[in-house]
């Protein structure tokens, strides 16, 4: 294997796997917005139940509370996800221009080793 071939690949190799780390941080993000809807329904539902809708009253609910706690570390969750898969794009995007400036040119050499006269063309 020829060392251009090897750089071509492992530069194929670096731009899937940065692709996976956008999906994967897009998931969780939509996982965790799913998750803070549900609590809200939930907050709702119980403050709707108890009748007690202030936080600092001396009966409101511990479920309400907790809940309340857990929506807001998904939220800073969220929210620290986003700047990570803001990175994440743009790692992917400079992996991905890198890659198509290499993959022109290989594909050049390839048809250039055929002797196929698209090669001499572009």
């Amino acid at each position: 294997m020829k060392p251009r071939d090897s750089a071509l690949r492992a530069k194929r190799f670096e731009a899937s796997e940065k692709a996976r780390k956008v999906a994967s941080l897009e998931a969780m993000i939509r996982d965790f917005e799913t998750m803070i809807s549900d609590l809200s329904r939930q907050i709702t539902a119980e403050e709707e139940r108890t009748g007690i809708k202030d936080p600092a009253h001396f009966a409101y609910s511990t479920f309400s509370k907790a809940a309340a706690q857990r929506r807001g570390n998904l939220a800073a969750s969220v929210a620290d996800l986003k700047m990570k898969l803001d990175i994440a794009r743009r790692d992917h995007e400079d992996a991905a221009s890198e890659l198509t400036k290499l993959e022109p040119a290989e594909e050049r050499d390839r048809l250039i080793r055929k002797g196929d006269p698209r090669a001499m063309a572009g």
